[in-house]
């Protein structure tokens, strides 16, 4: 697998690292002069000065043949530019782009640029994660497949409590697909019983959260992804 890596800050130079130690053949454009020269000392022939937005430096590093794109620099534009050019002009199918401001991450998505990866986002949905008053937990939207996996705790005394997973009244285009309790996790039978307290994950359609919701959580509560 041939990886390039547009942006050789904490986050370009560490991902270069463990490809590195992976045996990935690995090359990173910086366009910042004195990063540059500090990334080069490291990681030597694997790093080349540049402007990834600029097609004589894709170019120059092997665009053409590159299995994986992932663009990683301080600048939103750019990790758009950089990913559409590698995907619609050199044909590269895969490419990862970094989120700088969440409040792009929706022009990432419009634009086809996916997966995007947002910091924040990803700190929020751990906050999320470990704090149960939230309710529902989205943890990945499948947009290809036009899937998402939800968290919802099993709230006492809620439709669901108690019953055996074919006894839930689940909606079409949702399934659970593992249950988490005591902290230990298993994919649930046709004749488990779901118990308070529980953390189910499910697969499902979108659009179907407020449904699912109605099964899962205690009366009054609402979902919140």
């Amino acid at each position: 697998m041939y990886v390039i890596i547009a942006g050789a800050g904490k986050v370009g130079w560490n991902l270069a690292r463990e490809l590195i130690a992976k045996d990935r053949e690995v090359t990173v454009i910086e366009s910042d002069h004195n990063r540059f020269r500090v990334v080069e000392d490291e990681l030597e022939h694997a790093v080349q000065y540049g402007d990834a937005t600029e097609l004589w430096v894709l170019e120059r590093a092997g665009i053409e043949r590159a299995n994986l794109v992932i663009a990683v620099t301080g600048d939103d534009e750019d990790n758009i530019l950089i990913c559409q050019v590698a995907k619609e002009k050199y044909g590269c199918q895969r490419i990862v782009a970094r989120v700088n401001n969440p409040r792009n991450l929706q022009h990432f998505k419009l634009l086809g640029i996916q997966p995007a990866v947002s910091a924040t986002d990803l700190i929020l949905r751990l906050i999320e994660h470990e704090v149960p008053e939230y309710g529902l937990i989205q943890l990945l939207a499948l947009e290809e497949e036009h899937l998402e996996i939800i968290e919802l705790e099993v709230g006492e005394g809620c439709e669901a409590d108690g019953k055996r997973v074919q006894d839930i009244d689940l909606p079409d285009g949702s399934l659970i697909i593992s249950v988490l309790r005591g902290g230990v996790g298993f994919v649930p039978k046709a004749d488990s019983v779901i118990e308070a307290g529980d953390q189910v994950l499910l697969i499902l359609d979108p659009g179907l959260e407020a449904e699912i919701t109605l099964q899962f959580a205690p009366t009054g509560a609402s979902a919140s992804a």
